[in-house]
């Protein structure tokens, strides 16, 4: 009974889809589970992968805002959902792990699927609850589930993030007749409501007349689209539409001292760029950071910030502002004139292509390794585009599954751009039941047979030549149209420069791969740093 109980608060706490993945120690939460979806009082998602389960949660939690509860049997099951767990809590996501366990007399007895599951994940989870109540005590069940849901939503005052809610079953798992789930309070209500919580900052302490900008970095707010100062954003942000084209290569343009700013302003977590952290680490620069309004912890690599607060009015001189404009407008020029070279790196010319030919209203959700940063580095910033990425902890794990749930909540077209060893690391996430709800997502592909990134950086240098292509490039040879089919999505393959025709919106789960090769990034990149280098010292 406890378990209609469960899933019946849930849906009064305002959860509209739910993931589950077969057992049969969670089978009272199936059944629950399933006859909510055929009342069609939330949509039902079942997968057979708990690592892939854990993500597409994770994605519909992402894009939608709500709590999200994937649910799994005993053991390892619950091991599985880990990563989407730590990817929750560093993001402040709202995931609601329901596992099933065995009643508290059988664990350390050597029972089968039987591990310690309170306490699983540690500190990774805003709350963990461990039920154990009789059957009829309902009231007591829903208040672990709204404890629960407040905890992942941010309701008890502290950030939003995953939540653990472990429900031990004894036999008989299978429904025993006994009718719907009891009434809670009226009206659908929860059994307790559950506050709104505000957060408010003092302005920050800076001198408004300062040469100062502003670096936004995911997680950021709204709200950062018509300040007068430079804002240099991750695609990630709510302010990368508003944001500098090259700010990220002027920050490294050794000639670019003129631009160097008194003061900075971070707001959520930058993450992807060397000259950024650089920045941020230096004596010379007063850093600051914008309060996030959910109650995230501030980003602070180097233990520079002076002080966490709001924004206020800010007045630098227009003659500084003008300088990072026209060597932004020089060095996109030269950026430009690079990617259209047949030679340049093939991951920034297809950012570049794919985010402008992309319709509006359609959602982008960016793999991490090079696809984030490669629309950081190349694509013209854009309205018109929803754009989400895994940054908080940027792993590869999960991310065509991420996408798809994402895809699921979002009102448009839905698109991810991904590499090929993040498209390996979750092919489950292609194998979608026939009875399950099916995304409308293209999932772009740039192939470059192994691990593009590392070619980059300081293992991919000559150097080390002799060990980097089988432990860092580590190609595969698969075979992504042969994947495809046997997963049921759809394929096709184009050149990078034809993708806009591959992106009319279109039904049902499909990728499109674009082949590229890897042993000419390194010297591509190199070429264009030096060309946008040099068009920022003819100009400063």
């Amino acid at each position: 009974m406890h378990a209609r109980v469960v899933v019946d608060e849930l849906v009064r706490c305002g959860v509209s889809d739910a993931v589950l993945c077969p057992g049969s120690r969670n089978a009272p939460l199936s059944f629950a589970l399933h006859a909510a979806d055929a009342a069609g009082r939330l949509r039902l998602h079942v997968r057979i992968d708990e690592r892939t389960a854990g993500f597409l949660a994770l994605g519909l939690a992402l894009r939608s805002g709500r709590p999200v509860p994937v649910c799994t049997t005993s053991g390892t099951a619950v091991a599985n959902l880990h990563p989407a767990v730590l990817e929750a809590s560093h993001a402040g996501v709202p995931l609601v792990v329901l596992s099933a366990d065995r009643p508290p007399e059988m664990i350390g007895t050597g029972a089968s699927q039987t591990i310690a599951q309170s306490g699983l994940f540690g500190g990774a989870v805003r709350s963990a609850v461990h039920g154990g109540v009789a059957d009829g005590e309902h009231g007591r069940w829903r208040s672990f589930v709204d404890r629960a849901v407040a905890a992942a939503t941010g309701a008890t005052g502290g950030p939003p993030g995953p939540v653990h809610l472990n429900l031990p079953f004894a036999a008989p798992l299978v429904p025993d007749g006994a009718g719907e789930a009891p009434e809670g309070r009226a009206d659908g209500a929860p059994w307790t409501a559950l506050p709104r919580v505000a957060r408010q900052a003092d302005p920050l302490p800076l001198d408004p007349s300062a040469p100062t900008i502003v670096i936004a970095g995911h997680g950021a707010p709204d709200g950062l689209h018509d300040l007068p100062v430079p804002v240099i954003a991750e695609p990630a942000s709510a302010a990368w539409p508003a944001a500098l084209r090259t700010g990220p290569w002027l920050l490294g343009a050794p000639a670019a001292a003129p631009l160097r700013p008194a003061q900075v302003v971070v707001a959520g977590r930058p993450t992807l760029h060397r000259p950024v952290q650089n920045l941020l680490a230096a004596p010379d620069v007063a850093v600051h950071v914008l309060a996030d309004s959910r109650g995230m912890p501030w980003t602070d690599v180097a233990g520079t910030v002076r002080a966490i607060g709001a924004m206020p009015p800010l007045a630098p001189d227009p003659t500084w502002v003008r300088r990072w404009q026209v060597a932004d407008s020089a060095a996109a020029r030269a950026l430009d004139k690079g990617l259209d070279e047949p030679s340049a790196p093939g991951g920034l010319r297809l950012a570049r292509a794919l985010v402008a030919a992309l319709p509006d209203g359609a959602q982008l959700l960016l793999g991490s390794s090079n696809p984030v940063r490669d629309v950081a580095l190349g694509a013209v910033p854009r309205n018109g585009l929803t754009v989400l990425s895994n940054r908080g902890v940027a792993g590869i794990d999960g991310t065509v599954s991420t996408a798809a749930g994402a895809a699921l909540v979002h009102d448009g077209p839905a698109y991810a751009l991904l590499g090929d060893l993040t498209l390996l690391h979750d092919t489950t996430g292609l194998v979608i039941g026939p009875d399950e709800p099916r995304p409308d997502l293209t999932i772009v592909v740039l192939n470059d047979d192994g691990g593009g990134i590392f070619g980059l950086l300081e293992q991919g240098a000559p150097a080390h030549e002799a060990a980097f292509e089988r432990v860092f490039g580590t190609p595969h040879g698969v075979d992504v149209a042969a994947l495809c089919a046997a997963t049921g999505a759809g394929y096709a393959r184009v050149d990078g420069a034809d993708i806009a025709e591959a992106l009319a919106p279109a039904p049902g789960l499909r990728v499109v791969e674009v082949r590229a090769g890897r042993r000419e990034l390194r010297e591509g990149h190199a070429l264009l740093r030096a060309a946008v280098d040099a068009a920022v010292a003819e100009v400063l």
